[in-house]
C-alpha cells in the first residue's frame, strides 16, 4: 500500500524560505519518479515541480522557477522541497505525488498517487 506523507508547512512571511518533505512507503522508491502539486484557494491543483526516478531529469512551473528546488533521497525514501523567496501567490496546500505513468517529470497523468498535503501560508 504506498503511502505518502508531508511535513514542513507553516506559516512564513514574504522573501523567507520553507522545505518540505514528503516520506514514500509502500513502494520501491527509487523506480518512481516524484513530485509536488499545489492547490490555492479557489484554483485548480497545479504541478509545481516534479522530479524524475534517477533524479537526472526535472521540471519546473515557471511561477517557481528559480525558487524552488526538488530533491530526492533514496536511502531515506523521501523527497524534498526547498522553496525560497516565497511570494504570498504561494499561498497553498502542497501535496506530495508519486508518478507511475512515465519518465516525464512534467506530464500530469503520469502521476496517480497523492499524500494528503500541507498547508503553506505566506503573509506579506
Amino acid at each position: 500500500q504506498v503511502q505518502l506523507q508531508e511535513s514542513g508547512g507553516g506559516l512564513v512571511q514574504a522573501g523567507n524560505s520553507l522545505r518540505l518533505s514528503c516520506a514514500a512507503s509502500g513502494l520501491t522508491f527509487n523506480t518512481y519518479g516524484m513530485g509536488w502539486f499545489r492547490r490555492a484557494p479557489g484554483r485548480e491543483r497545479e504541478l509545481v515541480v516534479g522530479i524524475s526516478w534517477r533524479g537526472s531529469s526535472t521540471y519546473y512551473a515557471d511561477s517557481v522557477n528559480g525558487r524552488f528546488t526538488i530533491s530526492r533521497d533514496s536511502a531515506k525514501n523521501t523527497v524534498y522541497l526547498q522553496m525560497n523567496s516565497l511570494k504570498p501567490e504561494d499561498t497553498a496546500v502542497y501535496y506530495c505525488a508519486l508518478n507511475t505513468g512515465g519518465s516525464a517529470a512534467g506530464y500530469v497523468p503520469n502521476y496517480n498517487y497523492w499524500g494528503q498535503g500541507t498547508q503553506v501560508t505566506v503573509s506579506s
